[in-house]
């Protein structure tokens, strides 16, 4: 199982991390942070196998409409020239009871029983032909169930290395919160699910212990809470940015560099991008 197959059976950690707020839960956040540092849980191999079998389970779209209606199209027919054979039939004995000459009423007999006989040969093409759809169908049905029992088991797998990774990871987190605004160690409690600081701060922690290979999107109210010396932990010292002239960055609206240091700085220099 390579390291490849792993990260395809649960989100990278740019893609929980890479924007604060993320909207996450602290649990998600925290596995992709213990991810972005190359730790794996105990069920990482169990989860890439359940996604890799889950990837090769194709379900087919089967329309059982269109070979329905040719089965119809083709009975009715049958139906049809049935009646008319046996009323040519019936003609053809009635001019020979009297004596009269047949040969035109056989001519017409022995045209509706060869109409009859390749009608009656789409039929049963028709019927085969229904027949495998509904073999079809019931594969895909089977083979629906199976995707959902299998989604079911990946979605209590990566729940279970989301819960033993953020657990793992918890120490580092409670002590990034004393480096983050509105952060507070004592707000972490003794689990992820005993949290009750704020979220951007659980965020803001979560982006500092992880090790991304890109920029972070700050939202303003991200930005201004790290780069507000009333908001910002008292072990982070920043510059006044009243003295800074801003500069403009290809990636969003002006931005005073010290407030790009301030937000680096907590964010144990993961590269900023701000957005526009």
């Amino acid at each position: 199982m390579t390291s490849s197959d792993v990260v395809a059976a649960v989100p990278a950690p740019r893609a929980v991390l890479g924007r604060v707020p993320t909207g996450e839960t602290l649990s998600r956040e925290l596995a992709a942070a213990a991810r972005s540092l190359g730790q794996r849980s105990s069920v990482a191999a169990e989860l890439a196998a359940v996604h890799g079998t889950l990837e090769t389970v194709e379900v087919g779209a089967v329309d059982l409409s269109g070979p329905r209606e040719r089965l119809a199209a083709a009975t009715g027919e049958e139906e049809r020239l049935k009646e008319r054979v046996a009323a040519a039939r019936g003609d053809v004995r009635a001019r020979r009871e009297i004596g009269a000459d047949a040969d035109a009423t056989l001519e017409t007999l022995e045209a509706a029983a060869a109409e009859l006989a390749a009608v009656q040969t789409e039929r049963l093409a028709a019927e085969q032909a229904l027949s495998r759809a509904r073999e079809r169908a019931t594969a895909a049905r089977d083979s629906r169930e199976r995707r959902l029992r299998l989604r079911d088991r990946l979605e209590n797998r990566r729940r279970d290395a989301r819960a033993e990774l953020a657990e793992e990871l918890y120490p580092r987190f409670r002590a990034a919160l004393s480096a983050v605004p509105g952060g507070d160690p004592h707000d972490a409690g003794d689990a992820p699910s005993a949290y009750s600081g704020p979220s951007l701060a659980a965020s803001l922690a979560a982006v500092r212990v992880a090790d991304l290979d890109g920029p972070v999107a700050l939202s303003p109210a991200a930005l201004a809470a790290l780069s507000s010396p009333d908001e910002r932990s008292p072990s982070i010292e920043t510059t006044p940015t009243e003295t800074t002239p801003a500069e403009t960055t290809p990636d969003g609206p002006p931005v005073r560099p010290d407030a790009r240091l301030a937000a680096e700085d907590v964010l144990d220099a993961a590269v900023v991008r701000l957005d526009p």
